[in-house]
């Protein structure tokens, strides 16, 4: 088919197609746009957790960072650090206090749990939370090499009964200590 006139109506002819298909271009992305963030799932509270977590743990570590650097440079002793390293996690905070660091050598001995005097210096690596060797898997999946994630139950800071649990552990290779900390899934819904 030809069209016929001339080549001004040709011109405002193309513009006024060109025009109607963009425009239906544009009410089609924003239909497909509208409807696809209304299906889109929120984010998920437990992998936003798992983030948070992690992220403090590696906060923890960049901290005894600093404490080796003196050990490096010779102005204190391993032993010295590691003192140090354990009073910087035993006061340690986060999510307005309810958060807190622990740390265990590899083979199990516990170097901090917020100043439980009970636990501190004292081997754990059987415990049992239920059938589950939590502190054994704690140290486990520490010492892979991004850390990981254990599922466990354990009382609430200053309480007695045990509420279930999610923390993250990695290992840091300069104190042979894996660091710790955890959300109470109550906490998450």
């Amino acid at each position: 088919m030809k069209f016929r006139g001339s080549k001004k109506d040709r011109t405002s002819f193309w513009i006024f197609t060109i025009s109607v298909v963009a425009i239906a271009c544009v009410v089609m992305a924003y239909i497909v746009s509208t409807s696809y963030s209304a299906k889109r799932p929120t984010a998920n509270p437990i992998v936003t957790r798992d983030i948070l977590i992690k992220n403090q743990v590696q906060t923890a570590i960049s901290l005894l960072d600093g404490v080796n650097k003196k050990v490096l440079a010779r102005k204190i002793t391993l032993a010295q650090a590691k003192v140090e390293g354990a009073n910087l996690l035993r006061e340690l905070r986060y999510d307005n206090g309810r958060g807190y660091f622990w740390a265990d050598t590899v083979e199990g001995v516990n170097v901090v749990l917020y100043g439980n005097k009970d636990v501190e210096g004292k081997n754990r690596l059987n415990a049992k939370s239920g059938e589950v060797e939590y502190v054994k898997d704690m140290i486990a999946k520490g010492q892979l090499p991004n850390g990981g994630y254990t599922e466990y139950s354990f009382p609430k800071m200053g309480e007695t009964v045990a509420k279930p649990k999610r923390s993250y552990t990695l290992l840091y290779k300069p104190f042979n200590w894996v660091i710790g900390t955890g959300y109470y899934l109550e906490d998450v819904y």
